[in-house]
């Protein structure tokens, strides 16, 4: 009889490396900003350095660098002492993001005339998504899915310094976004419906039908918002 092989040696797998968190000034800052931007902090509440340090389980310099920065991007201010103030939407602030936006949209839309098939299926895809959030009720995750839509028109107009100016308007708009959805739920199906008759102006090449979609949604933010953040 052949000799039987011996059996081959077990291969020894490296052990797991634990997952390496991020610095824990990253971590109050994320903590923070997406509370603020959720409108779980909402304007007007008062953070101390004591309960975001218990909350995300750091110590208090950490907590300091990270409301620093946040005081930087507007989102907060900060009192010594005293804590961290988030900061409610002015109505200066809905008018500027506002005119911000219409300025950069309906130019962007225009361009998106004629579409290409690869950008008209994005567009339907982000539609869908919307649709999908909008069930789920998650308005975070709504606000964030209308804003994808929008910021891919930017983004499709091939302009880099437009797109980057667009992208500073994230905060703000997804602040607004979520004000807005909670004070008229009714607005998410709204929204949805706007968008898919915005994509159709898009379809058909009626740059200057798209526009008029663009104008009339976007403005409708500005009211709305005033509404709901005074």
């Amino acid at each position: 009889m052949p000799p039987v092989p011996a059996p081959a040696a077990p291969v020894k797998q490296a052990p797991k490396q634990p997952l390496k968190q991020p610095p824990a000034a990253d971590r109050v800052y994320s903590h923070v900003k997406q509370a603020v931007l959720d409108r779980r902090y909402e304007g007007g509440t008062l953070l101390t350095e004591g309960e975001l340090a218990e909350a995300v389980g750091v110590s208090r310099t950490p907590v300091r660098e990270a409301l620093l920065k946040l005081e930087v991007e507007g989102l907060i201010k900060l009192y010594p002492k005293k804590g961290a103030l988030v900061l409610a939407v002015s109505a200066q602030e809905i008018a500027d993001v506002v005119e911000t936006r219409l300025l950069v949209e309906e130019f962007a839309v225009r361009k998106a005339v004629p579409a290409s098939a690869a950008f008209l299926a994005r567009l339907e895809e982000l539609l869908e998504e919307q649709r999908q959030r909008a069930e789920e009720g998650d308005l975070g995750a709504v606000a964030v899915s209308d804003r994808c839509f929008h910021a891919e028109i930017v983004r499709n107009a091939g302009n880099q310094i437009l797109s980057k100016l667009y992208d500073q308007l994230r905060d703000r708009q997804l602040r607004m976004g979520v004000a807005v959805l909670e004070a008229h739920p009714d607005r998410i199906a709204k929204n949805v419906t706007e968008h898919a008759e915005m994509l159709e102006a898009i379809r058909a090449g009626d740059a200057d039908g798209a526009a008029a979609c663009v104008r009339r949604h976007v403005s409708r933010v500005q009211v709305l918002v005033r509404g709901t953040d005074r």
